[in-house]
């Protein structure tokens, strides 16, 4: 919790808003390679990338 604490004071502080979509996409592609990893869809999925 602390780091997301932290960042978000960062980018309070430095005005680093353009950082927020970056790291949003990158979670969620993380998220899509974790949770696709084990289904029926990996071989498409993985395709993409």
């Amino acid at each position: 919790m602390g780091f997301w604490k932290d960042f978000w004071q960062f980018t309070k502080e430095r005005k680093k808003w353009w950082l927020f979509p970056i790291i949003l996409i990158l979670i969620i592609i993380g998220f899509v390679i974790v949770f696709a990893a084990n289904s029926a869809l990996s071989p498409f999925i993985y395709s993409l990338f």
